[in-house]
């Protein structure tokens, strides 16, 4: 069975923690489908560092 190339990984990175100046930074690895999602993705993760949920975009 053939495997689907849709599916690609993005690194969503923290806008608050950017914007704040503190050391660090807060990043996650996700994959989204690049058929049905064309735009960047958003989506509310939890930074451990400013230990809150806060609005994470995708970077790459």
């Amino acid at each position: 069975m053939a495997r689907s190339r849709n599916r690609i990984q993005v690194i969503m990175e923290c806008t608050e923690h950017k914007d704040s100046g503190m050391p660090g930074t807060s990043r996650y690895i996700t994959t989204k489908n690049k058929k049905n999602t064309t735009d960047r993705l958003e989506l509310k993760k939890y930074n451990p560092i400013l230990k809150k949920v806060t609005l994470h975009k995708e970077i790459k």
